[in-house]
């Protein structure tokens, strides 16, 4: 680390403690050269996620975007916040974890459909109406048909209603 007065590279650590909720480490280090301290920050560096829109427009992984979404089609389903930040925490984690560092919008979607339908499925289908553009009533008829086809285990309508 180079310090920021006498830009001599080596420094020695005097002290590291967890910073921003356990997402860095603050370090606190001393000069070899100039003796005079500074503060650094280790963080973990995130590669981009960049997102290519039904039109083909890419634009880069906006999770506030997603949240947004998610929330809107929560609304007044008495779904705890955790629980919903949870979801999109899972879903940037898998994207994260994923080999290819473009992603379309449509698979974005899915995964949270996917997760949508475990959690709620008043919003499941609200997301879905969204994502998936319904036209008319009769979009909305053959979603809840595909949802009654597909029947969610029990401790799962538990868990959506808690």
């Amino acid at each position: 680390m180079q310090c920021p007065y006498c830009h001599h590279t080596d420094s020695r650590v005097l002290e590291s403690r967890s910073a921003e909720g356990g997402q860095s480490i603050r370090r606190r280090r001393e000069c070899l050269n100039c003796g005079r301290r500074f503060t650094t920050y280790e963080r973990i560096e995130f590669v981009p996620i960049t997102v290519i829109k039904r039109n083909g427009d890419r634009e880069s992984f906006d999770r506030s975007k997603l949240l947004r979404g998610i929330m809107t089609a929560c609304g007044k389903t008495n779904i705890p916040q955790q629980k919903i930040e949870a979801l999109v925490d899972d879903i940037e984690a898998d994207l994260q974890l994923r080999s290819r560092r473009e992603v379309t919008s449509a698979e974005i979607g899915e995964a949270a459909l996917q997760r949508l339908r475990h959690l709620s499925e008043v919003a499941y289908v609200r997301f879905a109406s969204v994502y998936r553009q319904f036209q008319g009533i009769s979009d909305f008829v053959a979603e809840l048909a595909h949802l009654q086809e597909t029947p969610v285990s029990p401790e799962l309508v538990t868990a959506s209603h808690s």
